[in-house]
């Protein structure tokens, strides 16, 4: 983490987090290929209560960032004291607000139903299906939390083999508690739910256990559970931007999804498989840009800021590169990859082709911004992350798209050219903002601390 090449320290922790995120990604999917069994109405359930899910997730999941890149300063700095003392407080602030969305989302999700105008066959499971997984809030943001904590570290081994096991054990409890099976009821759509939230609450418990034990370089010890609620409060003005960010990707997607929806099911059905097809390709750039995050927080941390700049350089030169190659298969084969979900409609593969080629030649422009917003979470520039996102999704996507389907009546092609038009000005604009980060003020570690006592743990 702190020397030797850097382009392999990047791949060591980048492969894992990138295998992780995929991982964790068929959790959906299982769920999906089971509760389509049961027909329409529990898929339109399951369909219904996502962007809702994905939405208190954005809230709460930004308070993981705070985590990882404390972690990662305090341990460049050889400071176990402060980085045991990091690892309970963070945790004590995703228990606490993951409670507080649980019982927000329990007395409005019943409201969210009815403001959605979900029909009344499918309003009961909705429901079940949206209440058991917000309960379940404080298992997945604690899971998230271990996981940042341990890409902090520099292990992100331990936290894909629990990944690994968990989605393997969630595919063979969905069955029996969707269906029954023996002396278990069929649950129905609320059995899928009951799977994941017993799944996640398994991974929290194996995190929480191996930190108790101190076997992955932090100690979670229960003096450090005790509140330091300047340190919460200082967690929490680190942290708060990057919900805010999630949450306004999270809406923005929504809003466009009303934009699309106003051309019609071939418009949306284009849509939903090239974005699909987009959320596969940025799976790599996120995981690239958590290792970066990673690793130039660690250097900074360890004060060795022009390894921290060298690193910040190569992974956005590795992102640029890579997704372009990337970019330019998915130009070659769009009919093709498009025509994998939806094989039996010309008009569909025809109209996602077309839009998965307008917005392919930027796929290295998206590689590059995530790299840089790794480095800037590092540096805690938290509010620059919050930023630029507010300006990508509200400032200039969601206008462009509207002017150039409406106004300047390009109509549906209109809408797919606000995607790479975005990505360059977001490049450009993300790339300014890096050249001005002041490389001389990226610590986060104050001076002193109560926990700051403990004798500096020897180089490793």
């Amino acid at each position: 983490m702190l020397e030797g090449p850097i382009f392999g320290s990047l791949l060591k922790l980048a492969l894992p987090i990138i295998v992780a995120n995929l991982l964790q990604s068929t959790y959906q999917l299982i769920d999906a290929f089971w509760v389509g069994r049961l027909g329409g109405d529990a898929v339109a359930a399951v369909s219904i209560s996502l962007p809702i899910n994905f939405l208190a997730f954005a809230l709460g999941s930004g308070f993981s960032v705070a985590g990882s890149t404390l972690i990662a300063q305090y341990v460049g700095a050889r400071n176990r004291a402060m980085t045991d003392h990091v690892a309970g407080q963070v945790l004590l602030l995703a228990f606490g607000f993951s409670l507080l969305l649980t019982a927000l989302g329990q007395w409005a999700a019943p409201r969210m139903l009815t403001l959605l105008s979900v029909e009344p066959g499918v309003y009961d499971d909705a429901l079940a299906f949206l209440r058991i997984t917000l309960g379940g809030l404080v298992f997945t943001f604690g899971f998230a939390m271990f996981q940042a904590l341990m890409r902090g570290a520099g292990e992100v081994r331990i936290p894909l083999y629990i990944v690994l096991g968990t989605v393997v054990l969630n595919a063979l409890i969905d069955p029996p508690l969707i269906f029954g099976w023996g002396p278990i009821p069929a649950f129905g759509v609320a059995g899928a739910a009951f799977a994941t939230l017993l799944t996640q609450g398994l991974a929290l418990g194996i995190g929480l256990w191996l930190l108790a034990r101190g076997k992955l370089g932090i100690v979670l010890r229960l003096r450090a559970l005790r509140p330091d609620w300047a340190f919460i409060a200082r967690a929490f003005r680190l942290g708060f931007p990057s919900s805010v960010e999630l949450s306004a990707r999270a809406l923005g997607m929504n809003a466009m999804v009303l934009m699309v929806a106003a051309f019609g099911t071939v418009t949306i059905a284009a849509y939903g498989v090239v974005n699909s097809l987009l959320a596969l390709v940025i799976i790599p750039a996120l995981g690239l840009s958590m290792a970066t995050s990673a690793l130039v927080g660690q250097n900074i941390g360890a004060g060795q800021i022009e390894r921290a700049r060298s690193i910040a350089r190569l992974s956005s030169v590795i992102a640029f590169i890579g997704l372009s190659l990337v970019g330019v298969a998915a130009f070659l084969a769009a009919p093709s990859l498009v025509a994998v979900f939806v094989p039996d409609d010309p008009e569909v593969i025809a109209t996602g082709a077309r839009f998965l080629r307008t917005v392919a030649f930027t796929f290295g422009l998206i590689g590059l911004q995530m790299s840089l917003s790794g480095v800037f979470r590092a540096a805690g520039q938290t509010v620059v992350t919050m930023n630029l996102a507010l300006v990508s999704q509200w400032v200039i996507q969601l206008p462009l798209a509207w002017f150039l389907s409406r106004e300047a009546a390009f109509g549906v092609d209109g809408l797919w050219w606000a995607f790479p038009l975005t990505n360059l000005l977001m490049a450009a604009i993300t790339m300014l903002w890096y050249a001005r980060l002041d490389w001389q003020r990226v610590s986060l570690l104050p001076s002193s601390h109560p926990a700051d006592q403990g004798a500096r743990s020897p180089r490793r």
